[in-house]
C-alpha cells in the first residue's frame, strides 16, 4: 500500500486513528528514547498505523525479542505485514483491549502507544490501560504520544508515575507520556 493510500485510509477512518498524519521521525526518536530495548523480549505497540514507530521499534529491539503490534485497520494491517514479516513481529488485527490474551502470562518490557484515548470509549480506555498496567514488567514503562496535555491526568489514574514531555517536531506538536 503507498503512502498515498495509508493517507486516505488514515483519513477515511479519523474517528478510530485520531490523527491528521502519521508520526515523524522525530517524534519516533523522542517516544523510543525514553526506553533501553537492548535486553527486552517482549515489546507491544498499540495502534501501529503506518508502521512509523514500528520501524523505530524494529531497529532498537534484539533479534531474539518478540514485539506484538496491535491495529484495528485490517487495510493498515495488511500493509504492515508486507512491511514486517519477520517471525519475530505479530500484526494483530484486534483491539487492544485484549492485549492480555496474546501475551498469554508473559510481561512486555515497554508498550509504545499512539492510540487516541480521547476518542475511545471510557469502558474500551479502562480495559486498554488496566491490561497494559499488568502486562509491564516492574521495570516497564507505558509510552504514549498524544496531542492533550489533559490526558496526563487519564494516565495517572493507572500509573504511579507519569512523566511528560513535549516536541514540537511533529504535525502537530505532541507530548509524549511516559508512565511507570
Amino acid at each position: 500500500m503507498s503512502k498515498r493510500d495509508l493517507l486516505l485510509e488514515l483519513y477515511s477512518n479519523l474517528g478510530t486513528t485520531g490523527a491528521v498524519t502519521f508520526s515523524s521521525k522525530s517524534l519516533v526518536k523522542k517516544m523510543l528514547s525514553f526506553t533501553d530495548l537492548s535486553n527486552a523480549e517482549v515489546i507491544v505497540e498499540l495502534g501501529g498505523g503506518d508502521g512509523s514507530i514500528t520501524e523505530g521499534i524494529v531497529s532498537r529491539m534484539p533479534e531474539s525479542a518478540q514485539l506484538l503490534v496491535f491495529e484495528i485497520n485490517e487495510s493498515f494491517c495488511k500493509a504492515m505485514r508486507k512491511q514486517f514479516p519477520e517471525d519475530n513481529i505479530q500484526i494483530i488485527n484486534d483491539s487492544a483491549e485484549n492485549i492480555h490474551l496474546y501475551l498469554k502470562g508473559r510481561k512486555a518490557d515497554a508498550i509504545f502507544s499512539s492510540l487516541p484515548f480521547s476518542l475511545i470509549s471510557k469502558e474500551a480506555t479502562d480495559a486498554i490501560l488496566t491490561h497494559s498496567k499488568n502486562s509491564l514488567t516492574s521495570k516497564g514503562k507505558f509510552v504514549q504520544i498524544c496531542y492533550s496535555y489533559l490526558l496526563k491526568n487519564l494516565f495517572s489514574k493507572y500509573f504511579s508515575e507519569v512523566q511528560v514531555r513535549f516536541t514540537l517536531k511533529n504535525f502537530p506538536p505532541a507530548f509524549v507520556m511516559i508512565c511507570h
